[in-house]
């Protein structure tokens, strides 16, 4: 087994790494183990019961977190005339058309989230080979395919935070920074919690929230009381 580095070592000592806690008590607990040199990534992990290769066991959604992610968020925007005015006064980093698409086509993908009106998908579905691995596809579910599009750009700088369940039945997102409040860290779990509750898909069967772990970019992995998140 590789051996521990003093800061990961220090961070795990005293601390029950089976032992199961709520939100504020896990909160805390990141908050205070989160002790390198930068503001570290709070991050959550949560184990579903399901199997994303049924379409009636995916999980997806996006959740608007109370206090955002603490993430400076680039957001491209497929839009035309007066749509396109208004993507770029909400605050909308990148915005174009056909030649937006052949930006990203030539290799530019300087953003973190990609939406577009209605009648720009078209243009947006030739690039599905690029943006669809790195989930940045456009889709109407997630509010990223809008008319709406200046509301669309100020949830994404606002830190909208988007979340699809891996092929092994895991969701990760991005919650938090450590240089948040323990309270701030708090609700944002028990949020985020909540969203992956209300995205329970119709053909889940059995336990359905199998366990999450919440920890920093460098810290230990803290496990949450399910029960106490079930909602």
């Amino acid at each position: 087994m590789a051996k521990l580095g003093k800061r990961l070592s220090a961070a795990k000592e005293g601390f029950d790494a089976l032992a199961q806690f709520d939100a504020a008590a896990a909160a805390k607990l990141v908050k205070e183990r989160a002790t390198a040199k930068f503001d570290e990534t709070i991050e959550i992990a949560v184990n579903l019961g399901v199997d994303p290769r049924h379409a009636d066991q995916m999980v997806r959604g996006v959740i608007a977190l109370p206090h955002g992610t603490g993430k400076t968020m680039r957001v491209a925007v497929f839009a035309r005339d007066a749509k396109a005015e208004e993507a770029t006064a909400a605050g909308a980093d990148l915005v174009g058309a056909e030649d937006l698409m052949e930006k990203i086509q030539g290799g530019e993908m300087d953003f973190d989230r990609v939406i577009a009106t209605p009648d720009m998908m078209a243009v947006v579905g030739r690039l599905g080979k690029v943006l669809g691995p790195r989930g940045l596809m456009p889709n109407p579910k997630l509010g990223t395919v809008t008319p709406n599009v200046a509301d669309a750009v100020k949830n994404a700088k606002a830190g909208e935070v988007q979340f699809r369940v891996e092929k092994a039945g895991i969701v990760h997102a991005g919650i938090g920074k450590a240089s948040f409040s323990e309270e701030q860290i708090a609700e944002n779990i028990t949020a985020f919690m909540g969203a992956i509750n209300k995205a329970k898909p119709s053909g889940a069967k059995g336990t359905y929230l199998k366990g999450a772990t919440v920890s920093s970019t460098m810290g230990v992995g803290v496990k949450l009381d399910i029960a106490s998140l079930a909602g």
